[in-house]
């Protein structure tokens, strides 16, 4: 893989959220090509996995919507690899299912403050490590729902189109700095996170799992979901020599999902 993907040795990598699912797909991806891991998550359980089976990596317990804790975390990241060449902003949250009218504010900034307000608070003070590395990356995890509208899902639709709207703004920013920007749009992921996505939107519409599952699959082209291995190779891409002159983009990894 290393060779294929060209990454660069010892690249350090921070990959928020990623004790489990994608962003430990990610991070296992990263590390397997040689590159030099700090990762963070809220799950005390997922941590201690990886403090288990990988005694190199860097290990920090932070919830990306607490600034002090963000904070925290950008000391361990500058004490565990003494700087930062790519910051992959994964942290986020489904947030409520249901219609606008019974949506309450709390639910709402709590869905803003993890998946947007996290990516803000750790891009701010990775920014200038990166600016010091040769080789620096942001990437931003948003979704599918971040190009489309999502129904019953408007406070997890509205934080994703904000982080494309938080990508291109860097993109553009931070270019002259050598530093690349991009947003990575997984589609319907397959896992425990989107069964219970599918189930919650079931009991909301009144059918069963198997018909809900049915009708999200047949809202895809090729009529099948992605792995958290297909978003991991495309952040491996773009962080290597071969997605050098890659900034500002919007890249959708989900078998095309037509609508939501």
């Amino acid at each position: 893989m290393t060779e294929t993907m060209g990454l660069k040795p010892g690249l350090r990598v921070l990959v928020t959220a990623g004790g489990g699912g994608i962003g430990r797909v990610i991070a296992e991806t990263f590390a397997a090509a040689g590159a030099h891991l700090h990762v963070c998550d809220v799950s005390d359980a997922a941590l201690d996995d990886c403090r288990n089976s990988f005694s190199d990596w860097g290990i920090s317990r932070c919830d990306v919507s607490d600034e002090q804790q963000v904070a925290t975390l950008f000391e361990d990241v500058r004490s565990h690899l003494g700087g930062l060449d790519v910051l992959i902003n994964n942290a986020g949250i489904a947030g409520p299912t249901g219609g606008i009218d019974e949506l309450n504010t709390n639910e709402w900034r709590n869905t803003i403050d993890v998946n947007l307000n996290g990516q803000f608070y750790c891009a701010r003070l990775a920014v200038p490590l990166l600016k010091q590395s040769s080789d620096a990356s942001i990437i931003g995890i948003s979704s599918v729902a971040g190009r489309l509208g999502y129904a019953w899902r408007t406070p997890y639709a509205a934080s994703k189109w904000a982080i494309i709207g938080l990508i291109k703004s860097l993109a553009i920013e931070l270019g002259p700095d050598g530093i690349r920007a991009n947003a990575l749009l997984p589609g319907i992921v397959e896992g425990p996170r989107i069964e219970k996505v599918i189930a919650a939107r079931a009991e909301a519409t009144g059918v069963t799992y198997e018909d809900m599952e049915r009708e999200y699959i047949n809202k895809v082209s090729l009529r099948r979901m992605v792995t958290a291995q297909d978003i991991a190779n495309q952040a491996m891409y773009l962080c290597s020599p071969l997605g050098a002159n890659i900034s500002g983009q919007v890249i959708s990894i989900c078998g095309n999902v037509e609508v939501l």
